[in-house]
Order: structure tokens, then C-alpha cells, then sequence
């Protein structure tokens, strides 16, 4: 072996040390499947957002941050807490906006990925720019093959100093204005037309109905096998297919900002739509604050998807 090549070999190996290095510290992007996640353990912070279930088994290394953890009181669930509630919540968790963040829910069901969702999206606007969600939750970790442990983590505090970016949040003087004309904007009802149409309403609401000139596009919409999420591509696709790449603005809403940050996800970061906004605290904040509702019955709906069928 010539000098040369000595020390060519150590050379290479440090390259491919590096390029591996990288290759594991490279973001994952918004959705990670469970092989995915494994891999990457050791390089990323993981929370468990299951608000029970934790101490029977979760993701090695998994914190636990219960859901209601980013969630407003109970007469007003989707309220956002306040940066200084945020900031200490992310001191106790021993999260800091530089680090990378894997959201493991429980997949139970559809609605369960609103969680993650709404919580994806308190972290974006909070500064965290590396975050993903474990695609199908802890029920997809374990359909993996995926171990669990029941050893606790105790995290050490950190020193987050958050500060809101309100560039994905609608407030409900936005949503006034746009009513009033002063501004274009979808406003997109995530819950079953039931809900929309004023036939069932959320207990904590003042009234049925949704906010007027708002059409809906259900949460489910975004699922195709259970309680797994489509791919960015099949989003896209969807995105396309129901004309919200045309708008000029988009503002989810449902009853308290959970299934509404579904269709946030899937829109925003999944079909990367631009100026997509989340009403947080939706239907029930809307109504007790007094805003106009508008029931929309059935009947009046398919009369009026047969007029537009015709033009």
C-alpha cells in the first residue's frame, strides 16, 4: 500500500462519517413513518402528547406533554395559552426552538391526528422550525414492530425564550373583516356537515351553525387507511382537486381549532400552500363572543350543489 492510499483510506472514512452524520440530522420533514423514527432516535426530542397511556409503554426517550398542555380552558378549548404559559410548558419539557421535535400521538382514530396537529402547529408558531408528526401514531409505532419502554424520562429545564409568530394564526377580527370586505379569504369549516348545517353543535358553543360565507371540507378527507395521513403528493393532488390552490387565502376553522388544524396541516405543510391560517379558537370562541351564525339545512346545501353542477 503506497503513502498515498494510506492516507487516502482514513480520509474517506472520515467523508462517509460526515455524510452520514448529516444524513441523520437532516430534517425529516412533516411526517415520519415509525422505520423512519427509529432511525432517527438519539438525534431527535420526542413528545408524547396521549394525555394517558404513557406510563404502559411509549417511545424510548419519549417526554410526556399531554395535549391539554397547549390547549386553552374549558369553556374555550381552542384558546391559545399565552407565551409566557407556552414558554413555561416548553421550560418543563426541556424543549428550546433549535432542537428537533417528533409529535407521537395515540392513532387511535381519525380525529386523533388533530392533535398533533394543533400542537405542530403551537411549535411552528412558537419558533420551531424542524418539527414532525409520527405518521399514525403510537398505533402505527407498534403495527411496526417498534418496541416500547416503561422507563419515564425527567427532562431537564431549558430556557426556551419563545417568542409568537402570528403568521399562521387567524384572530376573529380577521375573520370580521374578511365578512365585512376587507379582504379575501377561503374560510374553510373542518367538521361533518352536520356541524355546518347547524343539526349538531359543540356543547360549549352559544349556538349551532358555522361563520357565514364559509364552505366545508371535512377532516377525514385528508385519511384514505385509517388513521394515517396522505403524503404531501396525494395532498397536493386533493388540494388541486378541490380549487384551494386558487384562493388567496385560506382560514381553517372548526369547533375549537383541533379538527381545524388538520386541514391546516394537510394544506399548509403537506400541499404547501401559502397563507394558510388557523382559527384557533373557531366556532365556540366565534359564537360566545357574540358573531353572527348561519345554519345551512340540507336540503337548501343539495339544491344548491344541483344550480352549481348546472353553471
Amino acid at each position: 500500500m503506497t503513502a498515498t492510499m494510506r492516507y487516502a483510506l482514513p480520509l474517506v472514512a472520515g467523508l462517509l462519517t460526515t455524510t452520514a452524520a448529516a444524513a441523520q440530522q437532516a430534517p425529516l420533514g412533516p411526517l415520519v413513518s415509525a422505520e423512519e423514527l427509529r432511525s432517527a432516535l438519539g438525534t431527535v426530542e420526542v413528545i408524547d402528547i396521549r394525555t394517558e397511556g404513557y406510563d404502559q409503554g411509549h417511545i424510548d426517550g419519549a417526554v410526556s406533554a399531554p395535549y391539554p398542555l397547549f390547549r386553552g380552558p374549558e369553556d374555550n378549548p381552542g384558546q391559545v395559552p399565552s407565551v409566557e404559559e407556552l414558554n413555561e410548558t416548553l421550560r418543563q419539557l426541556g424543549l428550546v426552538p433549535d432542537e428537533s421535535v417528533v409529535i407521537a400521538y395515540a392513532g387511535s382514530d381519525i380525529s386523533d391526528f388533530g392533535a398533533a396537529a394543533r400542537v405542530y402547529w403551537t411549535l411552528k408558531s412558537s419558533g420551531f422550525e424542524d418539527i414532525s408528526i409520527l405518521n399514525g401514531g403510537l398505533a402505527a409505532w407498534s403495527e411496526a414492530g417498534q418496541d416500547l419502554s416503561d422507563a419515564s424520562v425527567d427532562p431537564e429545564p431549558t430556557d426556551p425564550g419563545i417568542r409568537w409568530n402570528d403568521q399562521w394564526t387567524a384572530t376573529a377580527e380577521q375573520v370580521r373583516g374578511i365578512l365585512d370586505g376587507e379582504g379575501e379569504a377561503l374560510l374553510l369549516d373542518a367538521r361533518p356537515e352536520s356541524f355546518w348545517n347547524g343539526e349538531e353543535a359543540h356543547p360549549a358553543a352559544a349556538r349551532p351553525g358555522t361563520i357565514p360565507q364559509s364552505q366545508y371540507f371535512e377532516h377525514s378527507g385528508w385519511f384514505s387507511d385509517g388513521p394515517a395521513i396522505i403524503d404531501a403528493e396525494a395532498a397536493r393532488r386533493l388540494a388541486e382537486e378541490q380549487d384551494f390552490t386558487a384562493a388567496e387565502a385560506i382560514i381553517s376553522f372548526c369547533n375549537t381549532g383541533h379538527w381545524a388544524a388538520t386541514n391546516w396541516f394537510a394544506l399548509s405543510e403537506l400541499a404547501g400552500i401559502d397563507n394558510v391560517k388557523l382559527y384557533p379558537e373557531s366556532v365556540v370562541g366565534w359564537s360566545n363572543a357574540g358573531y353572527d351564525m348561519v345554519n345551512v339545512p340540507g336540503p337548501i346545501r343539495t339544491l344548491w350543489n344541483q344550480v352549481k353542477s348546472v353553471f
